[in-house]
C-alpha cells in the first residue's frame, strides 16, 4: 500500500520560513521523481518544485531562489525548505511521486498559511 504523508505546514509571518516533509512508504522511493505542488481552494493546482531520482532540481518561477527541494532516499523523504515566505504562498501543499512523467501517487496535503 503506497502512502505519502506530508508534514511541517503551519502559520508563519511574511518573510518567515517553513520546512515541509513528505515521507513515502510502499514504493521504491529512490527511483521516483518527487514533486511539490500547491493549491488554493477554487484554483488550479500549481507546480512548485521537482527533484529527480539523481537529485536534479527545477522550480516554478514564483518559488525559484526562495524554495529548496531536497531528498533523503534512506529516509524515503523529500523536503521543501521555504524561505522569504509571502502572502501568495498560502496554499495546501502536496507531494507527488512519479515515474516516466506519470504522477499517480499523492499525499493528503499540508496547509501553509502566511499571515501577519
Amino acid at each position: 500500500q503506497v502512502q505519502l504523508v506530508e508534514s511541517g505546514g503551519g502559520l508563519v509571518q511574511p518573510g518567515g520560513s517553513l520546512r515541509l516533509s513528505c515521507t513515502a512508504s510502499g514504493i521504491t522511493f529512490s527511483i521516483y521523481t518527487m514533486n511539490w505542488y500547491r493549491q488554493v481552494p477554487g484554483n488550479q493546482r500549481e507546480f512548485v518544485a521537482t527533484i529527480t531520482r539523481l537529485g536534479g532540481t527545477n522550480y516554478a518561477n514564483s518559488t525559484k531562489g526562495r524554495f529548496t527541494i531536497s531528498r533523503d532516499n534512506a529516509l524515503k523523504t523529500v523536503y521543501l525548505q521555504m524561505n522569504s515566505l509571502k502572502f501568495d504562498d498560502t496554499a495546501i501543499y502536496y507531494c507527488a511521486a512519479g515515474l516516466r512523467g506519470i504522477y499517480d501517487q499523492w499525499g493528503q496535503g499540508t496547509q501553509v498559511t502566511v499571515s501577519s
